[in-house]
């Protein structure tokens, strides 16, 4: 049923002939063709049989420009999908928007939705895509089924206010660290890289990441950049100013992402998870903690090769990291060693951060991060069924009192690497700034990077990747935005 990958001219040209420009519905705010349901639920609807057979039928259909293709779709996440940079939310919204039309037209069904899977309350892929029957269009073979291990609930905690990256505490790097990434990790498979969506899985994934974006943003909307409503894009925050591109000419206003309704969407459950599923769901998984459970021992510290300080752009600069760094089925700490005029670039960095000062003084440096470079995965390490958790200076025994979301940077995998090199490079950046401002210690003369080993169902063994450096930088880039949210009026609401 694959199809060959097209690159990102080739599609572009290939789609601007073969489909018309699509234009949204005329539609009015909360009209929708009817609410998005569990896949427990839909499985019970006739809009079942619609949805297997439009499946079967995308999949088998080679034409990789015909946007009744499975291969366009996967193309277009090739070739646009934004990960680890702005618009990771509402990009995906809209691409499940235009998916869902498609699947509506293939099939000849107009009331069909596409359904999402809801695994805080079902952490095992539903039965029917792990059928391997020859006919069955919803199976791929994947690493593991259980995602227990990937669930989070730090993104909904009610200090979490901000929505878009670059702001502090922020939802949306939030959720995709965890536990958007952690779950394309541990499924595996193709579901490790950015050709994802090649597993339908993936739609039911991505369906449920964007209900938990409007369950958080209820009932007020939080702090989502403002826009009054979806005519009128002239009162929208510069935030919402252009378009999310899926094709050459398939594209999206930005700001009709806002609000789920504004594209005829709605879900039957608009609530955030309070719990996790019961422990008894996590077998066959060994369990680990959540990360706002009390924290675990650092990892051994590892012996690493030091790599110097140095000049890495015109404003960036390393102050000390370490070479080499081989990941395998353990967890482990690299401890980066700061002499000290870096030690002390560092503090000045954090007090540039930490000031009221709207302007920091020209050319200072503002910001801190840890950066993972020239990371190269495994044939293993390549299949999932994994990931590591990063720590930022984890204590050296567990603190009861405390909680390791305080120290947490971001998750490291086969998707997080494939999802760089997607952008050009093979490394990850992680802003600490704000954790290491928090800390209670001026004494930065050791930093240490943990990276704690988290498993699936069936965990590979042995290397799963190396690094090839692990380095503090410091950069006169704003370590957030600094500007206030776009104000929103009191009479306006989310809805």
């Amino acid at each position: 049923m694959d199809s060959p990958k097209i690159g990102r001219r080739n599609f572009i040209k290939g789609s601007a002939s073969a489909i018309a420009l699509i234009s949204l519905p005329n539609i009015a705010v909360g009209q929708t063709a009817g609410p998005r349901l569990e896949w427990q639920q839909f499985k019970t609807t006739p809009q079942y049989a619609s949805y297997f057979n439009a499946i079967g039928s995308m999949r088998a259909n080679t034409e990789a420009t015909s946007r009744s293709s499975w291969q366009f779709w996967i193309n277009a996440h090739v070739n646009f999908c934004p990960h680890d940079i702005a618009y990771f939310l509402a990009w995906h919204r809209g691409y499940l928007y235009y998916f869902e039309q498609t699947l509506r037209t293939v099939s000849g069904d107009s009331s069909l939705t596409l359904p999402y899977w809801d695994y805080y309350t079902y952490p095992t892929i539903p039965s029917e895509f792990t059928d391997p029957a020859s006919n069955n269009p919803l199976y791929v073979t994947r690493n593991g089924t259980n995602v227990y291990n990937a669930l989070d609930l730090s993104p909904f905690a009610p200090t979490v206010l901000n929505f878009q990256r670059g702001t502090t505490n922020a939802f949306e790097t939030k959720i995709e660290s965890a536990p958007h990434n952690p779950v394309h990790n541990l499924i595996g498979g193709v579901m490790a890289t950015m050709q994802s969506p090649l597993d339908p899985i993936f739609f039911l994934h991505h369906g449920n990441i964007d209900r938990l974006m409007h369950a958080w943003a209820l009932p007020d909307g939080k702090r989502i950049p403002y826009t009054a409503n979806p005519y009128s894009p002239s009162t929208s925050s510069p935030y919402w100013a252009g378009n999310l591109t899926y094709a050459a000419d398939l594209m999206l206003p930005r700001y009709r992402t806002y609000h789920p309704a504004w594209i005829s969407v709605s879900y039957a459950n608009n609530n955030k998870p309070t719990s996790l599923p019961p422990q008894t769901q996590a077998n066959p998984i060994k369990l680990v903690q959540a990360q706002m459970a009390p924290i675990l021992n650092r990892p051994p510290v590892g012996e690493f090769a030091p790599a110097p300080g140095r000049a890495i752009a015109a404003n960036r600069r390393s102050l000390g990291g370490v070479r080499n760094v081989g990941l395998a089925d353990n967890s482990v700490s690299a401890r980066i060693s700061l002499p000290a005029p870096a030690s002390r670039a560092l503090q000045d960095t954090l007090s540039v951060a930490s000031s009221t000062a709207r302007q920091a003084p020209a050319g200072a440096p503002q910001s801190v991060k840890i950066v993972l470079d020239n990371i190269v995965v495994t044939g293993v390490g390549g299949r999932g069924g994994y990931f590591y958790n990063i720590y930022l200076n984890l204590p050296e025994s567990a603190d009861s009192t405390s909680s390791r979301q305080q120290y947490f940077l971001g998750t490291l995998g086969p998707f997080e690497v494939s999802g760089a090199a997607h952008h050009g490079s093979a490394t990850l950046e992680f802003p600490a700034t704000e954790i290491l401002a928090n800390m209670q210690t001026t004494d930065f003369r050791q930093i240490t990077v943990s990276l704690v080993r988290v498993n699936g169902e069936n965990p590979p063994k042995g290397q799963t990747m190396r690094i090839g450096e692990i380095r503090v930088e410091i950069s006169t880039d704003e370590p957030w935005d600094r500007s206030a949210p776009t104000p929103r009026p009191a009479s306006a609401c989310y809805c």
